[in-house]
């Protein structure tokens, strides 16, 4: 198998780090790894493998030589870097909004839609962490019973904005139990207006307000859903919700599919279905939790069960770890599929 040389652009965030130890688990035969950051995380070290790797400043220059350029560095990097990445001769996975509805950039779950892959012109775009978990529960669902709709309301977790917004929630968490005033910088959205302390709050807003009153991390979940499974049929609603959890986005969803289903009949297709686990025993009080979730690749779908009053309705409760399957795991996921249809 021939070496992959790897670069990781934003070695040093949140999701970066993530990446670093899923690189570390791969199935792929790595060659030379590097990590990538802005001037301000150069020459910081980092652990790769059990040796110690040193944080190179982002230049062009720096994807001389590098088959695979992973990056989660936010989307002016990637709207600047990865171009010139692919004129370097690497395939890009970008794990920001930036391509995602570019139509000449395959958006890719690899459970999903790996064939989207054999269209790449040297970018593939991870979609949003809270889409990823979605489509591995829904699509055993679609293939088997057809989808109309979706309505879908998420419980994200603080790390999906970043490591200063996991720390802001730590202290205003100690201070809210010292009776102290909490301080509020980050959240609900560094770029808008005001911002509210999440620590024992629920925050029904991520990223800031777009059109029709939805925010863009809902217009997100809703254009992703159609272009992932190729339906612009499929209707989809979303509303995001940032509660004080760490790690682990949960989702509370509601579908309608073309034909009807029994619990059990859902349960068998999505047991059945790479990459999702189900846990659904309400007899036992066996669910997904978020919790459990973290440190793990898999989706967990349970809480299956009819709606009461449409015969084509079904509710799920579903729930991922949003560093991993939601960003880090996928991409290097991603990567290893393209190794395994001889595309990289």
């Amino acid at each position: 198998m021939r070496k992959v040389n790897v670069a990781v652009v934003g070695a040093s965030g949140a999701v970066g780090t993530q990446m670093i130890k899923m690189l570390e688990e791969t199935s792929m035969s790595l060659g030379e790894v590097k990590f990538l950051a802005s001037i301000r995380s150069a020459g910081k070290e980092l652990t790769f493998n059990g040796e110690t790797k040193i944080i190179e400043e982002l230049v062009p220059e720096s994807f001389e030589g590098v088959d695979l350029a992973l990056f989660s560095a936010g989307g002016g990097i990637s709207a600047k870097f990865a171009p010139e990445a692919v004129k370097r001769g690497a395939v890009v996975v970008d794990n920001t909004s930036h391509f995602r509805m570019d139509k000449e950039v395959p958006l890719v779950v690899p459970e999903v839609n790996p064939e989207a892959l054999r269209d790449h012109k040297g970018i593939i775009a991870n979609p949003n962490c809270s889409t990823i978990q979605m489509m591995v529960a829904l699509e055993p669902v679609r293939k088997a019973f057809g989808l109309k709709r979706i309505i879908v309301s998420t419980y994200q977790a603080v790390s999906g904005a970043g490591n200063q917004a996991m720390e802001e929630l730590k202290t205003q968490t100690q201070a809210f139990l010292n009776d102290e005033p909490m301080t509020a910088e980050i959240l609900p959205c560094g770029g808008d207006k005001k911002h509210y302390p999440l620590a024992f709050n629920a925050l029904p807003q991520i990223d800031v307000f777009a059109k029709e009153g939805y925010t863009y991390e809902e217009w997100k979940m809703v254009n992703e859903t159609k272009k992932i499974m190729s339906d612009d049929s499929i209707q989809v609603s979303a509303t995001c919700v940032r509660i004080p959890v760490l790690s682990g986005h949960s989702e509370s969803i509601y579908i309608e599919t073309e034909k009807p289903a029994t619990v059990k009949e859902i349960q068998d297709v999505i047991a059945n279905f790479p990459g999702a686990v189900l846990e659904d025993d309400p007899s036992q009080q066996i669910y997904p939790q978020a919790l459990n979730s973290v440190g793990k690749k898999e989706t967990f779908v349970g809480r299956i069960r009819k709606d009461l009053d449409v015969d084509t309705g079904v509710h799920m409760w579903v729930v991922s770890d949003n560093l991993l399957k939601g960003a880090a795991w996928n991409s290097v996921q991603i990567a290893e599929k393209m190794v395994e249809m001889d595309l990289l």
